[in-house]
């Protein structure tokens, strides 16, 4: 389902390399978030910080070759399915309020999974909810959430998993997060965790 915008996000977006077609388009961003994951990985260490920065560099590395926006706040508010996102107007500030109140209390090693767990549940709900970018948000916390995941020793998470029958649980859960509750983010992730 595509976004509803003031500019109908179902066009194509312009873009750096002249796409003209949804499938060029569509390779073009898989590639690129599958390069920004790799990279990522390879240069993960157990000191790396996920903040705000962290996440504005992960969406540049991934779509950088491909749209001008990359990397930065969207400046056009979206819906999804009768469902706002946060204004774009206060994007900053709410990113900076979800790096403060979640992501720079994140622990650099966890004692068990359970707690893992929690914790890539509720910075994947928010950082879903808020919505930052203009494209590929969800991508954007997908990696976010394996790195999350590596960086404590265990493998990337499992998102194949989630089926379209199970999709809409998915965005109740991200829903939920509007309220401060990350329970169904949080069976969600579990479901999907590996090992």
């Amino acid at each position: 389902m595509k976004y509803d915008s003031p500019t109908n996000q179902s066009e194509i977006l312009p873009n750096l390399l002249g796409l003209k077609s949804i499938e060029e388009i569509g390779l073009s961003e898989f590639e690129g978030f599958l390069k920004a994951e790799i990279q990522l990985t390879e240069s993960l260490t157990t000191r790396t910080r996920f903040n705000v920065s962290y996440i504005l560099k992960m969406h540049k590395l991934s779509l950088g070759h491909l749209y001008s926006f990359a990397g930065k706040y969207r400046d056009v508010n979206l819906s999804k399915g009768g469902f706002a996102f946060p204004a774009s107007l206060f994007l900053p500030e709410t990113m900076i309020g979800f790096e403060n109140e979640i992501l720079l209390k994140l622990p650099n090693k966890y004692e068990g999974k359970e707690e893992l767990v929690k914790d890539i549940a509720k910075v994947h709900a928010e950082l879903l909810f808020i919505h930052p970018f203009r494209e590929g948000n969800g991508r954007t916390a997908r990696i976010l959430a394996n790195l999350m995941s590596r960086k404590q020793g265990y493998d990337a998470l499992k998102f194949e998993l989630i089926t379209e029958k199970e999709f809409g649980n998915y965005v109740l859960a991200v829903q939920s997060s509007a309220d401060k509750n990350y329970e169904k983010m949080e069976e969600v992730i579990s479901s999907i965790f590996p090992g």
